[in-house]
């Protein structure tokens, strides 16, 4: 296994012409093995600037602490190195980001000084292609204090059987409804918050940027970044302990602008949550908060 140690998070424009090339499609044959590299920064120390954005942005209030979702960002930039590598199966064009997990193990704060490490795993078969996962581990002074798991598709091509299978074990699950033990608010989102999200993120896929970039790759609008909708969700929370995992599917895509429904629900260990189009059951995203 390959480690490359960085001293500092790589700059986009330092692969640029290697991310271009990234994006051609390469056919449709099936990976067998993933890249075994490791990607780490040493010593991370979190920009301010850039994190304060980030909070006004998402929603986060400014409380010393680092927010959950936060590294995750801080990570694509090693994650998009890594798929820009020759020896990355898949092409980034077409590549969908169908589930998030984040774990945070104790309170981080923004003056803590880090090591994020980045790493490829769990190669598998889906139903409409095949999945794998980034791995994003956080430490300092070795203690493990945060993780997450970024899992992609790579949509193929499938027979009409494989289709019918895939469609046939679909499960349409209820739309949380608010009572006494549930919320609800309905959220504008503006028509430019996927150029807001990019500046901060450093993610400028153009399906996020503007409607017009995003009918060349077949969207009739531009669409939030999913882990922009998450960041959104969890911030709607204010009453999370010291340790909890959150996990999502990402569903459908949010259109810029749109109105959208977020749904939360109390339970003793944890929240459900949900973002669902404006009055209906159709699901953008389904959470959930765990606490450990």
């Amino acid at each position: 296994m390959a480690e490359q140690h960085f001293k500092e998070l790589p700059k986009m424009h330092t692969t640029y012409a290697n991310v271009i090339k990234s994006l051609i499609p390469i056919g449709d044959n099936k990976a067998t093995t993933l890249p075994e590299s490791v990607y780490q920064v040493d010593s991370l120390a979190i920009d301010e600037h850039n994190l304060k954005e980030y909070r006004k942005i998402c929603g986060f209030i400014n409380d010393g602490r680092v927010p959950p979702t936060y590294f995750a960002v801080l990570s694509q930039t090693l994650q998009m190195n890594m798929m820009a590598k020759p020896d990355f199966p898949f092409a980034m064009l077409g590549l969908v980001h169908i589930e998030n997990s984040v774990t945070q193990h104790r309170i981080i704060y923004d003056s803590e000084t880090v090591a994020l490490t980045v790493r490829l795993d769990n190669l598998k078969a889906h139903d409409k292609g095949q999945q794998f996962d980034f791995i994003t581990t956080v430490t300092i002074d070795g203690e493990l204090v945060w993780e997450g798991v970024s899992t992609y598709l790579s949509r193929q091509k499938k027979t009409a059987e494989e289709r019918a299978r895939a469609k046939s074990i679909e499960e349409p699950q209820p739309r949380l409804e608010a009572d006494e033990n549930h919320w609800a608010e309905l959220i504008n989102i503006p028509e430019d918050i996927g150029r807001r999200y990019a500046f901060v993120s450093g993610d400028f896929n153009l399906i996020h940027l503007h409607p017009l970039s995003a009918r060349a790759f077949g969207f009739p609008r531009a669409i939030a970044h999913g882990m922009w909708s998450k960041a959104a969700s969890i911030a709607q929370f204010h009453d999370l302990p010291k340790a909890y995992r959150v996990d999502v599917s990402f569903k459908t895509p949010i259109f810029l602008p749109s109105k959208i429904d977020f749904v939360a629900q109390a339970e003793t260990d944890g929240r459900q949550f949900a973002l669902y189009a404006a009055g209906t059951d159709k699901p953008h995203l389904l959470g959930r908060i765990t606490f450990l």
